[in-house]
């Protein structure tokens, strides 16, 4: 491990964020996606070695994982973030992964020994394919997972307000999930197969449609009875949203297909923008027509990605997030990141100062932190804006 002076640390980072959000970057922008799985399985933020239905089922377990995960992640993860003990206090929330929608429309979880919890497709049989319109929309606090959610909630709340401290140091935020969606594609994978519902898209175009529409109608509904709830507004200046499962057909497809759906949400919950998404897998062939569509300034991609081409695509002025792929940063040496680090950054992706270096997407249990420290240096050497980038 190596020694961090944090205060120096953090003002530097300070820097670097204030410098591209004037447009005046002096170097890129470093983060990690990380979540309490990076730390779940056999690491040593994880002591009582807990696993994921431990931590999905009990608010106290869940609270007191994040935690140990978060203190970890502060002390010996390099990037552009507050590194050491938080100034204000810890961040807290109700994780329930990327099940969350699928388990409300009433998928079964399913736990798996070191791995993390998935759900069991609900529409799979074609004679069940029509279950969830005769069902109804599930209540947005009380239908499947989300009664659990809105418990686990109100328990992180309470022990807020109880005091209670971790480190000498209190909760300062408090998050649920359900205000955000995957996407509807995505979710429709979830529920009746990938396999299943892609061919639906063909073969039974007609039920393809009703369940996408079923599905943007119910998160239009829950979103909104959430942020209504939280005593937020319905609508914000610019809405971020995912669908990973686009990959998987083409702009042809998706223009005829899907738009509607995402048009219907976009309507809904931006005020017209600039927008996000967020897209795992190869989704580029979608984002120029994205970004002319929604006003999508902001990409943040998975893998594999050609960055080359995706800054000439977009053009200068968009906002891209990505780096080396993390089965890279799992198996790779630390050259090797380096090599790879040193390659995305004198794509050109850097033009316009509008990139963000992070792994693509989300660190898996396993990733070596020397590998960590190899992507972070390697970014600060060759993501700075005052020297002559070559490939």
């Amino acid at each position: 491990m190596k020694k961090i002076d944090f205060e120096q640390h953090n003002t530097e980072v300070k820097e670097v964020w204030d410098a591209y959000h004037r447009r005046e970057p002096i170097r890129v922008p470093i983060i990690f996606g990380i979540n309490p799985r990076y730390t779940m399985f056999g690491h040593e933020a994880n002591p009582r070695g807990l696993e994921f239905e431990e931590y999905s089922n009990n608010p106290q377990i869940m609270m007191e994982r994040q935690l140990e995960h978060q203190d970890w992640v502060r002390h010996n993860v390099p990037q552009d973030a507050e590194m050491g003990l938080p100034q204000n206090g810890w961040n807290v929330y109700v994780d329930f992964q990327n099940y969350y929608e699928s388990a409300w429309f009433g998928c079964e979880m399913r736990y798996y020994p070191g791995q993390v919890p998935d759900v069991a497709p609900l529409l799979k049989d074609d004679d069940k394919k029509r279950l969830l319109f005769d069902r109804g929309i599930p209540d947005p606090f009380t239908g499947g997972a989300m009664k659990k959610n809105w418990e686990f909630y109100d328990y992180f709340k309470k022990k807020q307000e109880e005091g209670y401290t971790w480190k000498g140091l209190p909760i300062a935020s408090v998050g649920l999930t359900g205000t955000g969606t995957d996407g509807p594609v995505s979710i429709a994978c979830n529920l009746r197969g990938a396999t299943e519902f892609m061919t639906d898209l063909l073969a039974d175009t007609e039920y393809a449609l009703q369940l996408l529409d079923y599905i943007t109608e119910a998160t239009i509904i829950r979103i909104k009875a959430y942020r209504q709830k939280l005593g937020q507004p319905l609508k914000t200046p610019g809405w971020g949203f995912a669908d990973d499962s686009i990959q998987l057909i083409s702009t042809k497809m998706y223009q005829e297909y899907i738009l509607p759906f995402h048009q219907r949400l976009i309507d809904e919950f931006s005020e017209g923008g600039p927008n996000s998404i967020h897209l795992c897998g190869d989704a580029t062939h979608h984002f120029r027509f994205l970004r002319d569509t929604f006003n999508i300034q902001s990409f943040d991609t998975g893998f594999p990605v050609d960055f080359s081409s995706l800054r000439k695509q977009l053009g200068a002025d968009v906002q891209i997030y990505g780096g080396p792929s993390i089965m890279i940063l799992q198996t790779a040496s630390p050259h090797e990141v380096r090599a790879e680090v040193k390659r995305i950054l004198t794509s050109g992706v850097m033009e316009g100062g509008r990139f963000v270096l992070r792994e693509g997407n989300n660190l898996p249990p396993g990733v070596p932190i020397e590998n960590l420290w190899a992507m972070y240096e390697a970014g600060k050497e060759y993501g700075r804006y005052d020297v002559k980038r070559e490939a």
